[in-house]
C-alpha cells in the first residue's frame, strides 16, 4: 500500500523541520519556516496582550473551569489525562462536563459555514452533545476521535463539541447542571476564564526543536509554561532524563506543582468483539502493527518490550480515517507476513470502519495513566478545585 498525498507531505515536513530532509527544497523551506515562526510568535504574543489589557474578553461562567492543555502540537498523551482528572473530580461529587473542539470530526461544507457565520446561526446552533452521561449519541466521525473516547470510557460525564467552548460551556451549565468543566486542549483558549490551567509536557519530546508553527510544533513559546499552575511530565520513565526536564520545568515556573506520569498498557481489546487479552497474550507473538498518530514510536517500542516481534508495521498520518478497503489490505498484508494479530492504538481503534470478515483478529492496546511522582500535588490540586482542606 502506497501512501497517501498528505501522509507524503506530514513525513516531508517533519524531514524538513527536523533537518532529516537536506535537499535544496528542504533547506529553502527551512530559511521560510523560520522567518514565518517569528512572524506566528509575534501573533501569538500580541493575542495574549489584548486579552491581558481587555481588549479581547476573558468570559467566565460562575463554575469551575480547568484547562488541559499542551505548548506543542499533538503527541503529549492528553486524553488518558483528561480521564483521569474527570474520574477524580467525580468521586468528590463533581458533576463534570468536557469540553472538546472535536479536532478531525466532520464539518459543514465551506458555503454553510459561512452562511451560517453571516446570519448568525453558528453562535446559536447548540454544542454537539457526543454524551449526555447516560448514552452514547454521536460517532467518532461527527465527534472527533478524542471526544468519543472518552465518552465511551466514562460514565456519568457529559461530553460536548464545539469550536465555542463558551458556548458549550453555558450549554452545559443550563441543561446537564454541569458544575465543572475541562476544557479539553484548552491552554490556547483564551476566550473562556480558567481557574486552573494544567500543562502537559512529553518527557520524550519536550519542546519539539524548540522552534514555534511552522518551523517546529510550538504554538506559544515554552517560556509561557509559566502560566502553569500543574504541569504533568507524560511518557515519563522516572529516570535521568526526567529528572533533568523536571528542574528545567521549575526553573522556568517555579510555583507549579509537577507529577511525572507514565502511560502505561494495560490489556489488549478486541476491535471488532467483545474479547479482552492480558498483554502476556503479545509475548512471542508476530504482530502486525498499524497506528494513525503523532507519535508512532512509542507505541511500537512498547509492543516490542512487551515481548511481541512485529513482522509488519504501516504508520499513517495522524488521525487518519480508515476505509474498509485499507482494512482489508492490512489484514491482508498481515497475513502475508505471518502475523497472528493486528494491534492498533485506542485512538485508530475507534476510526476502524465495520468488516464483515476477519481473517486475522484486530486488537487495541488499553493506555491509563499512571502516576510516578507528585501524587500529594495531584491530590492538592483536586482538592482546590473542589474547596475541600
Amino acid at each position: 500500500m502506497g501512501l497517501s498525498r498528505g501522509e507524503k507531505l506530514e513525513r516531508f515536513y517533519f524531514g524538513v523541520i527536523y533537518g532529516g530532509s537536506n535537499s535544496r527544497l528542504a533547506r529553502v523551506m527551512r530559511k521560510v519556516f523560520g522567518g514565518l515562526s517569528y512572524v506566528f510568535a509575534g501573533v501569538v504574543t500580541l493575542r495574549h496582550f489584548l486579552y491581558a489589557k481587555g481588549f479581547f474578553r476573558h468570559h467566565t461562567l460562575g463554575c469551575q473551569v480547568i484547562s488541559i492543555g499542551n505548548l506543542t502540537v499533538g503527541g503529549t498523551g492528553k486524553t488518558p489525562v483528561v480521564e483521569v482528572f474527570a474520574r477524580a473530580l467525580q468521586r468528590e461529587g463533581r458533576k463534570v462536563a468536557i469540553l472538546s473542539r472535536g479536532y478531525k470530526k466532520v464539518e459543514h461544507g465551506f458555503w454553510k459555514k459561512t452562511l451560517d457565520g453571516i446570519t448568525g446561526r453558528a453562535r446559536r446552533r447548540p454544542p454537539r452533545v457526543v454524551s449526555n452521561g447516560r448514552e452514547l449519541l454521536l460517532d467518532s466521525s461527527m465527534s472527533g476521535d478524542e471526544p468519543y473516547m472518552l465518552a465511551s470510557n466514562l460514565r456519568d460525564v457529559v461530553i460536548l463539541v464545539d469550536k465555542n467552548r463558551v458556548k458549550s460551556g453555558r450549554y452545559a451549565i443550563d441543561k446537564t447542571r454541569c458544575d465543572t468543566l475541562i476544557l479539553d486542549d484548552g491552554f490556547q483558549y483564551l476566550a473562556l476564564k480558567h481557574r486552573v490551567e494544567i500543562v502537559l509536557v512529553d518527557c520524550t519530546n519536550p519542546f519539539s526543536n524548540g522552534y514555534m508553527l511552522p518551523r517546529g510544533l510550538l504554538r506559544e513559546p515554552a517560556m509561557n509554561i509559566r502560566r502553569a499552575d500543574f504541569i504533568f511530565i507524560t511518557k515519563s520513565d522516572g529516570g535521568a532524563k526526567s529528572a533533568e526536564l523536571k528542574e528545567r520545568l521549575r526553573r522556568m515556573n517555579p510555583r507549579a506543582e509537577i507529577s511525572e506520569c507514565l502511560h502505561k498498557p494495560q490489556y489488549l481489546c478486541n476491535v471488532y468483539a467483545a474479547e479482552r487479552r492480558e498483554l502476556d497474550f503479545l509475548r512471542g507473538q508476530r504482530v502486525a502493527v498499524v497506528s494513525g498518530i503523532a507519535s508512532p514510536d512509542g507505541f511500537e517500542g512498547e509492543l516490542r518490550q512487551l515481548g511481541a516481534e512485529i513482522v509488519y508495521c504501516r504508520r499513517f498520518a495522524d488521525h487518519h480515517r480508515y476505509t474498509q478497503q485499507e482494512v482489508i489490505d492490512l489484514i491482508n498484508a498481515a497475513r502475508r507476513g505471518g502475523a497472528a494479530m493486528i494491534v492498533t492504538t485506542e485512538k485508530d481503534a475507534v476510526r476502524f470502519p465495520k468488516i464483515e470478515r476477519l481473517d486475522v483478529p484486530v486488537y487495541f492496546l488499553r493506555v491509563e495513566v499512571q502516576l510516578l511522582s507528585g501524587m500529594e500535588d495531584f491530590n492538592a490540586c483536586i482538592s482546590r478545585i473542589c474547596f475541600r482542606t
